[in-house]
């Protein structure tokens, strides 16, 4: 029945018919699974350009910073500003659920830009002090040179690991940096590595212009004493970074005199809260395409199950001629849903191949190095297939009341129908 060659002529026909009706019927259930693919594909370029942002750092990690106080304690005034010290590292480093304890220091506030020195070429950059385990937080690749080491900060040593933006700006495409000097606030330092940032969007930006020097070098160089901008720390595995964070916080409070209570005075950020709640959101963004591009789909077939019904109205006479000489209720019913079918499967393919193809298009047009918030764009094979399923079921449900009207025709009355 299905394969009968009489019966594709038939609905090819019926096609050619009223092509215009058939056309506009269709554009219905092809912009619907157009419009799907097309919100899937953004939705996942969108997930992709967020979340690579958070490609270099740990989602175990969380950060800690001092603030002024905002309540008074054991005879300390409210609206005090306090500064970590090195004592603070050795006292965080006995809390067991921390695995990595990384002090860093910045010169100037967050985001504050610096003088940079080689010759007469000048910069403004981000220099930070740190030490060799901020690779246990942040994903530093090395381009050229080295990292930072535990030689570089018992020695107090002056060298320094620049991002690219830097060699860009201070050396010619010619020049290889490795080696050289630069003054950063007045003192020379020699670099010996060249990262090579990750992430995407600011946080790109913000990692390429980054100068990374010892520790225990910035503390000496740049006259700070002991104090310490902000800590870096992760968490042992199986503990919640949330959990571990609690601690932290509260071995500040108790050894600079810090109510309990006191919300502000120690700033913190957590990557894996923030990384989860991003992940939340997207899922979330995800139903809500499924939802709007089904619904839009739906709407299409319905469109397609009313010009059906038209359909056959118009061919009641015809379909009562073909029960009169024998034809079956399953075989007209067969023949509205082959119709119906092929009509939402046509049209639903044109609009999946392409959705696909402008997704695809999009996808190889964005640089691997790009860094906007939108990155790899794609549709899942398993979205693909569900989509189609998603077709056939349509395509069925948009027949099968149009089929019922045909088969409740009375013969007799069908033949004198005009």
């Amino acid at each position: 029945m299905i394969f009968e060659k009489d019966n594709w002529q038939e609905i090819l026909a019926t096609i050619k018919k009223n092509k215009l009706r058939t056309v506009l019927t269709m554009f219905g259930v092809f912009w619907g699974i157009f419009m799907l693919v097309i919100m899937l594909g953004a939705g996942s370029g969108l997930r992709h350009g967020i979340l690579k942002g958070f490609a270099g750092e740990s989602k175990n990690s969380f950060f800690i910073w001092a603030q002024t106080t905002s309540k008074p304690f054991k005879g300390m005034k409210s609206g005090r500003y306090y500064s970590f010290k090195n004592g603070d590292a050795l006292a965080l480093k006995k809390v067991d659920e921390l695995e990595v304890v990384s002090p860093e220091n910045q010169l100037g506030d967050y985001g504050n830009s610096n003088n940079v020195l080689r010759g007469l070429k000048v910069g403004n950059f981000e220099v930070l002090g740190e030490y060799p385990n901020i690779t246990a937080i942040e994903n530093i690749k090395i381009k050229s040179g080295r990292f930072i080491n535990e030689n570089d900060i018992k020695e107090k040593r002056k060298v320094c690991v620049v991002g690219p933006r830097v060699v860009e700006t201070l050396f010619l495409k010619t020049e290889n940096p490795i080696g050289s000097f630069i003054k950063i606030n007045g003192v020379n330092f020699k670099i010996v590595g060249v990262t090579i940032p990750q992430g995407s969007g600011q946080r790109y930006l913000e990692v390429a212009r980054k100068i990374r020097i010892p520790f225990t070098t910035f503390q000496n160089a740049f006259n700070v004493g002991d104090k310490i901008t902000w800590f870096s720390l992760t968490v042992k595995k199986g503990i919640e970074a949330s959990v571990a964070e609690e601690k932290a916080i509260a071995v500040i409070k108790d050894r600079h005199k810090i109510s309990p209570n006191d919300k502000q005075a120690v700033g913190h950020w957590n990557t894996g809260v923030q990384f989860k709640k991003m992940s939340g959101l997207f899922n979330g963004i995800d139903w809500l395409i499924w939802f709007v591009g089904t619904g839009t789909l739906i709407a299409g077939v319905i469109g397609v199950s009313n010009i059906m019904l038209i359909v056959v109205k118009e061919r009641t006479k015809e379909i009562g001629v073909k029960r009169a000489i024998g034809a079956t209720p399953i075989s007209v019913i067969l023949q509205i849903l082959l119709e119906s079918l092929t009509i939402t499967s046509i049209a639903g393919v044109f609009g999946l191949g392409l959705g696909s193809l402008i997704i695809n298009y999009l996808n190889k047009s964005i640089p691997e190095s790009n860094d906007s918030m939108f990155y790899n764009p794609t549709v899942d094979f398993n979205v693909v297939v569900g989509s189609l399923i998603i077709l056939i079921i349509s395509g069925t449900f948009a027949g099968l009341i149009p089929a019922k009207k045909a088969v409740s025709i009375n013969p007799v009355e069908a033949l004198r129908y005009e």
